[in-house]
């Protein structure tokens, strides 16, 4: 999976097209991630001790990840994700567009 945890990316289709969030969660076994703001739907909370009156609360679902793209943090454009070996034998990500390394 190409996007990690703290990523900054941009849904390209489904409801919330267009937004950008950070991931907050990732589910490689699933091939899905959470991104902060978006994919918000309503659960139903019994009370408990930490909200003890209960009710509806807003939360973020599952995205499934080819529906998100990745913002590069220097061109801030949306972009693919490439990779490259660095002299030190380490594999980084990097933008397509600028070359830049997204990690």
């Amino acid at each position: 999976m190409q996007i990690k945890k703290g990523d900054m990316v941009l849904v390209t289709t489904g409801k919330d097209s267009g937004k950008k969030g950070k991931v907050l969660k990732v589910l490689p076994k699933a091939n899905r991630v959470v991104v902060e703001g978006v994919n918000r739907v309503k659960k139903h909370t019994k009370p408990n001790r930490a909200l003890p009156q209960g009710g509806i609360q807003r939360i973020e679902a599952p995205l499934n990840a080819s529906n998100v793209m990745i913002v590069c943090g220097k061109c801030n454009k949306p972009t693919r994700v490439g990779h490259k070996v660095l002299s030190n034998q380490e594999k980084v990500r990097v933008c397509k567009h600028c070359g830049e390394v997204l990690d």
